[in-house]
């Protein structure tokens, strides 16, 4: 998404580029990299099985090989991929392409009713729908997702689905709204939907429920947590808070609650009058004419010039709750995991139970963070505090020889006391307390998913503005992007942390190196051991953006499995728990021109192309990404 390529950190800190330059002349990382990239993947290609010696444990369908060369036989698990790739040269055009050894249907596209029988909006150019049928309808911008089982799970469940973003061209039909229906409009296509799906006669599709409700600009929503009752919480005019926008990525919990998570938020707010943005604002991007999407013109909530609405762009930015199963919820913006560009949060459970969350501030040179519960949270929860309100915020920062630091974020820190009123200052400009602490930035952190060693990744999407004084270094500038991966002392919650470069996009763009992929966005590691490398931008060899699988223990071993169409963007992914479906995304595709395509209409170049949820399946009904 072009809004992630923007930069606000103005900060003097030290850059990742930096910091991996040392890195990697340490340890001649590159090299071997290409050295990868230039062996082993083809012998892959003609039907090499093997996989490299420590291959995950957790592989259930096992068997014995020998890895030749060595001149010793080593018992193997049997590969974690091994199905036909999509080659490059068939990865583009105005329809999505998937493995052979795959298949999928299309589900939920925008305009589709929450319930049957509902209003709907099928692509029609000449019509789009009213503010309020868009209330009851899938939004736009379909992105993070996760499937709450209903009984097994495997082919019946409800759905919760981000919808990030929508320009008006698309939305509209027009470059700018001009009236506040048209902005509602706008606003209730943006946000989430909770959507109860089952497989029915073999296919997908949606079911009556009292379950399903859209999530939007205008839902009424709390906050808790440390700056809940904070003054930069309130505004003048003592509105109520509203609303959830820019729903990027996510996360879920053990509880079974759903994540999501408000990146662009900046962008939705602008200024009809005279307006200097303070040093707060600026730094999270906040200009008097947004992106464009011209709300301020007709709902004052988001004009930065009016008095009597200031502080309501700090209620944005957040990490909300949202319970699945209950309509009747309140979504709850819990502001102890801190207000940045969040692109997704990543909760695992650490030592002694406790929950911990990865998050990424999606923007050029920000910064990696964590939260982790004040204790167990089966325990927090028995005594009714939610383990997301109670705990302790960090930022990283990665240090030459591959260890790193979590620098906690807290007002008890004298150089934060020095600058910050309290511990809610500091959460709700979380940003320039990373700043003032000398986290490391980074080139734009998205998803972050953990590895079942362990393991964290995290996808680095791209930074062509990056420059350094030794420009032969190919990650400077970087537009092809990369992913880490790091390991935390005392499982997750510990204060240190040792890091390695996983993969450089860039070694993946050989002539003949069908694993070709730039700007990783998505990311999913499954319980065996799979890492899925969604894209968002410009790829190579004339593709599409893309799904692959890698092998976590193997960065040579990346297959190609899905294709999206022209200009649109792959991401969310959850599957039903047996692993045999799997539900990813397409995002704006053909960014709303019907001259590029249609889908998921068939091709008649007129059709308006609508986001829509793609369900996949093995042909041999096999776990995906088998």
């Amino acid at each position: 998404m072009n809004h992630d390529n923007r930069i606000s950190n103005k900060s003097s800190n030290r850059t990742f580029q930096d910091v991996l330059q040392a890195r990697l002349s340490r340890r001649g990382v590159l090299a071997r990299s290409a050295a990868l990239s230039a062996t082993g993947f083809l012998a892959a290609l003609v039907g090499d099985k093997t996989l490299v010696k420590g291959a995950v444990a957790a592989v259930t369908d096992s068997a014995t090989t020998s890895l030749e060369g060595s001149g010793t036989a080593i018992a193997q698990t049997s590969p974690l991929i091994d199905f036909s790739i999509v080659p490059a040269a068939e990865g583009s055009g105005p329809v999505p392409n998937i493995s052979s050894d795959y298949q999928f249907e299309v589900l939920i596209p925008w305009g589709t009713p929450l319930q049957p029988g509902g209003p709907e909006y099928n692509g029609d150019p000449n019509s789009r729908p009213t503010a309020e049928e868009q209330t009851r309808q899938i939004g736009i911008g379909h992105d993070g997702m996760w499937l709450f089982p209903i009984g097994s799970g495997n082919d019946h469940g409800v759905l919760a689905i981000n919808h990030e973003f929508g320009g008006n061209d698309h939305i509209l039909g027009k470059p700018a709204p001009e009236s506040l229906e048209d902005v509602r409009l706008s606003q209730h296509a943006h946000g989430v939907s909770v959507v109860e799906i089952k497989k029915v006669s073999g296919n997908w599709q949606v079911v009556a429920s009292n379950k399903s409700r859209r999530i939007h600009v205008n839902t009424p929503v709390t906050f808790s947590g440390p700056a809940a009752n904070s003054a930069l919480l309130q505004t003048p005019a003592g509105n109520t808070p509203l609303g959830t926008v820019n729903n990027c990525a996510n996360g879920y919990t053990p509880w079974g609650t759903y994540l999501t998570c408000e990146e662009n938020f900046n962008g939705y707010f602008g200024a009809t009058g005279t307006w200097t943005p303070t040093e707060a604002q600026s730094r999270y991007g906040f200009s008097a004419g947004g992106f464009g999407y011209g709300w301020e013109n007709f709902d004052p909530r988001f004009d930065l010039s009016n008095p009597d609405y200031r502080n309501e762009e700090n209620r944005f930015g957040w990490v909300v709750e949202i319970d699945p199963m209950d309509a009747s919820q309140t979504p709850v913006k819990r502001t102890a995991l801190g207000r940045i560009k969040h692109e997704n949060a990543e909760l695992v459970i650490g030592r002694g139970g406790r929950a911990v969350v990865y998050m990424g501030d999606d923007e050029r040179f920000d910064y990696i963070y964590k939260f982790v519960s004040q204790s167990n949270w089966r325990s927090m929860r028995a005594r009714g505090i939610s383990p997301l309100d109670s705990g302790k915020l960090y930022v990283a920062k990665f240090n030459d020889d591959g260890t790193g630091e979590w620098l906690e974020l807290t007002i008890n820190n004298p150089t934060l006391k020095a600058q910050f009123a309290d511990q809610a200052e500091i959460l709700t400009y979380t940003r320039m307390a990373a700043d003032a602490l000398g986290a490391t930035r980074m080139d734009r952190p998205e998803w972050i998913s953990t590895a079942p060693n362990g393991d964290v990744f995290c996808t680095l999407t791209n930074n062509s503005r990056r420059t350094v004084a030794d420009a032969p270094n190919p990650l400077a500038p970087n537009p092809d992007g990369h992913i880490i991966k790091w390991r935390d002392s005392n499982q997750f919650t510990g204060l240190t942390f040792t890091w390695d470069i996983y993969i450089l996009a860039q070694d993946t763009h050989g002539a003949t190196d069908e694993r070709t992929f730039s700007s990783p966005d998505g990311l999913w590691a499954d319980p065996d051991g799979r890492l899925f490398i969604e894209t968002d931008g410009g790829q190579q060899k004339g593709l599409n953006d893309q799904m692959l699988v890698a092998d976590t223990t193997n960065p040579n071993e990346i297959r190609r499995l899905f294709t999206a169409v022209t200009s649109s963007e792959v991401t969310g992914i959850t599957v039903t728990p047996d692993r045999k479906t799997m539900f990813i995304n397409i995002q704006h595709p053909g960014d709303g021109d019907p001259s590029l395509t249609n889908f998921p209409a068939p091709t008649d170049g007129v059709t308006i192309p609508r986001d829509a949820t793609i369900v996949i399946t093995r042909k041999n009904g096999g776990i995906v990404g088998s």
